[in-house]
């Protein structure tokens, strides 16, 4: 249980904020088309960051950092939003958000290819779980066995997610949480600058409501999501941290429902609740190896993403 109030309140507000997002994608789509919105968020985004970067103490980087600095802008931030913004202009934001509960599953599987990290018959069975879970949901977007176009673009943001945790990992061992998120946003969007006449092109037709939830998107989820639950992470057990995430998907189908009158498909919900069962067996701790909590914990990143010195992330 979580008993301190600033604690409280900064797991309660990224949830929250991570939830909407999800809705808030949809509401701007009909505004900035893809390129228009997956720049202007992480513009935006950007901007907050540098006026706050030096009340938190943010660090320029190591020059030999910047490759794999790069690497995390390009996938968590830049393919990410691109990937999202694309699957969501059919897929509803609450099945789009369990769709994205995929990319602790991913991540562990990266993680597993690439840093050579232990597994277990839990989880594989985990991840096996999960990624039924998805196909299910897919197939369903698809209106029976065709798979959907838009559900596989989701997924592939799931797992342009899953890779920034993998990459992001070794930096996480020297930077903070908020410093990696930082340098990532900044990394992202220079690489999103050639998006920017989309975005010009698209603001003389977008209506305040999609510009308010462009700003909506950059300035909550993006920037001060991450900022509270870098908060968080640093005062919270990994599973208590990782726990709470569970909620995202739930909330974001909630709050869908009332804001935009969206629904969500019976089988939709059986697969997401698969793949929120699989990451729950797939990152729960076997009793001969504790230390691989840490690096099994979700965030964003990515969450997906609980503990950042385990390199996991949640984002939306």
């Amino acid at each position: 249980m979580i008993r301190d109030r600033h604690l409280t309140a900064a797991v309660a507000v990224t949830v929250l904020l991570w939830s909407a997002a999800f809705v808030a994608i949809r509401v701007a789509l009909p505004g900035f088309g893809v390129a228009g919105l997956s720049v202007g968020r992480l513009l935006v985004a950007s901007l907050v960051l540098v006026v706050v970067a030096p009340l938190l103490r943010v660090r320029r980087p190591a020059r030999a950092d910047l490759p794999r600095i790069i690497a995390c802008g390009l996938t968590g931030m830049t393919a990410y939003q691109l990937l999202l913004n694309a699957g969501e202009r059919s897929v509803p934001a609450g099945t789009a958000s369990l769709l994205v509960n995929t990319a602790p599953i991913v991540a562990a599987v990266l993680a597993l290819i690439v840093l050579r990290e232990p597994s277990n018959r839990r989880s594989i069975a985990g991840l096996a779980l999960g990624f039924v879970g998805a196909a299910v949901i897919t197939l369903v977007q698809g209106g029976g066995l065709t798979p959907s176009l838009d559900a596989g673009l989701v997924l592939g943001a799931a797992v342009a997610q899953a890779s920034f945790f993998v990459l992001q990992k070794p930096l996480l061992a020297r930077y903070s949480g908020v410093e990696v998120t930082s340098y990532a946003v900044w990394s992202g969007t220079a690489l999103s600058l050639p998006l920017l006449p989309a975005l010009i092109s698209d603001m003389p037709r977008a209506s305040g409501e999609a510009f308010a939830a462009l700003l909506f998107l950059g300035v909550a989820p993006s920037a001060l999501g991450f900022i509270t639950w870098a908060y968080a992470q640093a005062r919270l057990p990994v599973a208590t941290a990782a726990n709470t995430l569970y909620l995202v998907p739930v909330l974001a189908i909630g709050i869908a429902w009332a804001a935009l009158g969206e629904s969500i498909h019976a089988a939709a919900l059986l697969g997401g609740l698969m793949i929120l069962t699989g990451v729950f067996i797939s990152r729960k701790p076997s009793s001969t190896s504790s230390s691989e909590i840490k690096d099994q914990g979700r965030v964003p990143t990515s969450p997906w993403r609980a503990d950042q010195s385990g390199g996991r992330f949640r984002r939306e």
